[in-house]
């Protein structure tokens, strides 16, 4: 059984188990990198905004040895425990001037989100995209992000520039940058109070991300971020693509060997990244004298 015929039979096992004013579908969820996931949607009549319940972990554990019973009594108890999701007014978001303060951006590769591109409007950048989001925060669905398509833009009455121009102003004040040393990630996961004033020569490696560790590649675009940080390395900086949360950034001491920087980077996104998490494999430096970022390999 793949995992198409798996969402099938979930479906419609869901469905007799709940009772009849339940509507349950299943809904194709495309994701970075061209990755498309399956989406159990379970709802009732009057319904405006449903979660989605994601299907291929389970999938996963089915093929490792759980039973098909055992998830399906877990997939109605999630239905069971989640509380309706009230009805959500977006009215608001066909109003440009309404949404243009929460008009933000974030990174991705061009090279696998060809079909994706097609579809938003993006600004290149080497070889990745700076794409369009709005940052959406309420007390109904607390926070998260809808994509910007085209058709918003066209409806909005607005260019790719005029994006551009809102999402450079505003995601440095929603998403505010930090830059943990390697021993601050792998100490503390992530987690505690760290400092960002750090010197250069505790460790050669840094990770740069914003506060929210969400989509923290575009701190790259952030104003005088990397000049600042290379000017404490007096150096430039390898930039390496961990995913699109996050960046690594080694000082450029001569010592080190791009090729083996570059492989690196490629085995992380083979066996340590989820495949929609990927940003690119290519490795970059931050030339500090030119104030610009360019490809290496």
């Amino acid at each position: 059984m793949d995992i198409n015929e798996f969402a099938q039979k979930v479906c419609g096992a869901v469905r007799d188990r709940l009772s009849g004013d339940h509507r349950v579908e299943l809904k194709e969820v495309r994701k970075n990198n061209g990755v498309r996931l399956h989406g159990l949607l379970v709802s009732t009549e009057d319904q405006k905004a449903v979660p989605t319940i994601y299907l291929d972990h389970f999938f996963r554990a089915y093929e490792e040895g759980m039973t098909f019973a055992e998830i399906i009594r877990r997939l109605t108890d999630i239905c069971g425990q989640e509380a309706p999701v009230k009805n959500v007014d977006m009215e608001f978001f066909k109003d440009f001037e309404k949404v243009k303060n929460r008009i933000c951006f974030r990174l991705i590769g061009r090279t696998e989100n060809e079909e994706l591109l097609r579809e938003i409007p993006y600004v290149e950048f080497l070889d990745m995209a700076v794409c369009f989001f709005y940052a959406y925060r309420g007390e109904t669905l607390g926070e998260g992000s809808i994509l910007i398509c085209n058709s918003h833009r066209e409806l909005w009455g607005c260019s790719v520039d005029e994006l551009m121009e809102l999402a450079n102003r505003n995601t440095p004040l929603l998403f505010p940058w930090q830059c943990w040393t390697m021993e601050e990630v792998v100490g503390e996961a992530f987690t505690g109070d760290f400092k960002k004033e750090q010197t250069a020569e505790e460790i050669p490696m840094r990770v740069l991300s914003n506060r929210q560790k969400q989509n923290g590649a575009g701190c790259l675009l952030y104003p005088d971020v990397l000049e600042q940080l290379a000017e404490k390395c007096r150096a430039d900086l390898y930039i390496l693509p961990s995913s699109v949360h996050e960046t690594i950034l080694l000082a450029d001491s001569g010592q080190e060997e791009p090729e083996k920087l570059k492989a690196m980077i490629c085995e992380v996104n083979r066996t340590q990244v989820a495949p929609e998490e990927v940003l690119t494999d290519s490795l970059y430096r931050y030339r500090r004298t030119e104030k610009r970022v360019e490809i290496v390999l």
